[in-house]
């Protein structure tokens, strides 16, 4: 249908944001004129064409409380000036622009949570930070005209708090249409993801110090110097690979390339509790068996797919343990292999993104 408008907005700088790259094209491609608002970092890098316009916002703050506060300005300015008949928040840090420009507006109103916002670790373990997030949540979700997020463990936390409807929709990736090949010759494992607290990387660290392969860690974040510090405190410089950022095409490559995923979580908050990781279903998409913790959302799939094999501890013999398993039992890490591509079929974005187009055309 002509005339059909929304902005969604985010803090990151849009470069390395598969989920909305992929919600935005498929917007786009079913009739939307879509803007995707970001922002402006001085090591941003030029950004790549998509079927969707792309706007990046200059601060002169880079992060914490003066930095949403800056943000939340220019964005609500920028709200102001550019109307759209939809306007998407994603996760709490934008909500507050997105609801007051949208309501003097006369916009739609939409709330997308990536994640539980004030359940993240960084949040929980700050007393006050957290209760500001949810604050902002109990005042803005209800008032959203249509939310949605990652997981239906999340959507039901938050259907249940504000007695609201809460779609679920799931990050899966794009089907791989591609012909997986034997790895028997690749031998490296494969973190993908930011390199934060509560992802047991040092936990994995100091069992592949111990084990005869190789690893790459591949993302960055607040825990990058030390996790490199202690790679060469237990001697394993020759084994453990830091590759930083990589743009999402790179990172396919690398990650169909990979022997075993690793997807490990600490219990730091109920975000990440229940979360349903990009990593996770990279993995399965590119018929990759992994080594994944036993959080419900993952239980959930694995209970009807055998992708992955699950731990219920971070301790590093059980990582280890895991890894040697699916490293040394051909047979165990074939079937497991195999049920990877079976998956990789049901769980698949084209199938997903159809539930999202169907949640827009609702607000017309």
């Amino acid at each position: 249908m002509p005339g059909r408008s929304v902005i969604l907005t985010v803090t990151n700088d849009l470069t390395y944001d598969q989920r909305m790259q992929r919600i935005c094209t498929s917007l786009s491609q079913s009739g939307y004129a879509v803007t995707l608002v970001g922002r402006e970092r001085a090591q941003s890098l030029p950004l790549d064409d998509f079927p969707f316009e792309q706007v990046r916002l200059k601060c002169w703050f880079d992060k914490g409380k003066l930095f949403y506060l800056e943000y939340n300005i220019r964005l609500f300015l920028y709200l102001l000036t550019h109307r759209r008949d939809i306007v998407c928040a994603i996760d709490l840090d934008t909500i507050v622009a997105c609801y007051y420009a949208a309501l003097l507006r006369r916009s739609w109103k939409v709330y997308d949570a990536h994640e539980y916002f004030p359940e993240v670790p960084e949040v929980v373990r700050r007393p006050r930070i957290r209760a500001m997030w949810q604050w902002v949540e109990r005042t803005y979700v209800p008032k959203m005209d249509l939310v949605y997020t990652t997981t239906q463990s999340i959507s039901e936390i938050l259907r249940n708090s504000y007695k609201k409807e809460v779609a679920t929709i799931r990050n899966l990736p794009l089907t791989n249409t591609e012909q997986t090949k034997a790895k028997e010759q690749k031998r490296y494992l494969l973190y993908q993801g930011a390199l934060n607290e509560g992802r047991g990387l040092e936990h994995l660290i100091d069992a592949v110090a111990e084990m005869d392969t190789e690893l790459w860690l591949v993302g960055d974040g607040d825990m990058a110097d030390a996790l490199k510090a202690r790679v060469a405190a237990v001697g394993a410089d020759h084994k453990i690979k830091f590759t930083g950022y990589v743009k999402p095409a790179d990172l396919k490559k690398i990650t169909e390339d990979a022997l075993i995923g690793i997807n490990l979580l600490e219990m730091k908050g109920l975000s990440y509790y229940y979360s349903l990781a990009n990593k996770f279903l990279d993995y399965i998409q590119a018929g990759v068996p992994q080594v994944c913790i036993d959080f419900p959302e993952y239980q959930r799939i694995n209970d009807q797919y055998h992708v992955a094999l699950l731990v219920d501890n971070l301790e590093t013999d059980t990582i280890k343990n895991a890894l040697k398993r699916l490293t040394e039992d051909k047979d165990f890490y074939a079937k497991m292999q195999e049920n990877c591509l079976v998956c990789r079929q049901e769980l698949t974005w084209q199938k997903e993104e159809k539930k999202l187009i169907a949640l827009y055309d609702r607000l017309y």
